[in-house]
């Protein structure tokens, strides 16, 4: 399997316009994605709408995704997102047997479980699988907060969680501090990499951001790891704007992910299950001044705009 780092979106979940999984466009937006150069494709983050999602359709999900990474040689990051510690390792271990090539652990925060318990939940489902787990810590989404000397700690404890995603706000010191206390962690950073560069510059491997806009993230980090990285900041400065105004909250940048996805041709619907996010005049307007600057100013990295089915 090839290294698991850089670029690694997560994938969003398709549905027709009547809510229904849309297996085909799933297809369609994973061989996209693996064409644009991705480095690993993530099921089942935030960005996939998850919390939306019954058993069956993940599984499913699951299935398509491994077929067309394994077929193209891509990692498979699959998330393990069930709250009781029992289902998180079942959920683990059926992943493990669908083929994944790596897990991310979202830590349980309903109720806000103490440090105890989420290190007692983490060492379980890492100890129950052969698979590379990466740790996910979202401090915002969750309201949960782990210290970095516990990520530490269970990577020393359980070897095999030897990844981190890191998406509290901000993330450099807290990277930097992690790394300090563990030279072997691999760092990725969330967030729709807001702090793309500032991340990399304090030692992180990759980017999970959603994946609407790969072809923008592959060529910052492209530029960046050739040792062009005035251009890489100059490029990632175009994107800002645009992640500014989409991101105010989870649904809302869901919303506009899939508006991307569906007007660039990658999916048919831009259907997201509710309750969801419903913009105004004024959010469609300024997405639309800042999603057209964008495209502009990257012209040789956006895809033709195809026909999108509202839904």
């Amino acid at each position: 399997m090839k290294p698991i780092k850089g670029i690694c979106p997560i994938v969003a979940t398709p549905f027709t316009p009547g809510g229904e999984l849309d297996s085909d466009s799933l297809r369609s937006l994973l061989r996209a994605l693996i064409a644009e150069g991705c480095h690993a494709l993530t099921l089942f983050g935030i960005a996939s709408e998850y919390y939306k999602l019954s058993d069956g359709e993940k599984l499913t999900m699951a299935r398509i995704a491994v077929e067309e990474c394994r077929k193209a040689g891509v990692p498979s990051i699959l998330s393990v997102t069930q709250h009781a510690t029992e289902l998180a390792v079942r959920e683990a271990l059926l992943w493990e047997d669908a083929g994944a090539d790596c897990l991310m652990l979202l830590p349980p925060f309903f109720l806000k479980p103490n440090a105890a318990a989420v290190y007692q939940h983490v060492m379980a489902v890492g100890k129950a699988v052969r698979l590379p787990v990466m740790l996910q810590y979202a401090p915002e989404q969750t309201g949960v907060a782990i210290p970095p000397d516990m990520l530490s700690r269970v990577h020393a404890e359980s070897p095999n969680i030897n990844l981190f995603k890191i998406e509290c706000k901000p993330p450099g010191a807290y990277i930097s501090r992690l790394l300090s206390l563990c030279e072997s962690a691999r760092v990725f950073t969330g967030n729709a990499g807001f702090q793309m560069i500032e991340t990399l510059d304090r030692g992180a491997i990759g980017v999970m951001p959603g994946c609407s806009l790969s072809p923008v993230y592959l060529a910052i980090h492209d530029a960046y790891h050739d040792g062009r990285r005035d251009a890489a900041v100059r490029l990632h400065n175009l994107l800002l704007p645009l992640l500014n105004h989409i991101r105010q909250d989870v649904e809302m940048i869901i919303h506009y992910e899939k508006k991307i996805l569906c007007m660039s041709g990658k999916i048919a619907h831009d259907h997201c299950r509710r309750p969801g996010f419903s913009p105004d005049e004024t959010h469609d307007r300024l997405f639309e001044q800042y999603y057209r600057a964008l495209m502009e100013a990257t012209a040789d990295l956006s895809t033709p705009a195809g026909s999108c089915s509202r839904g």
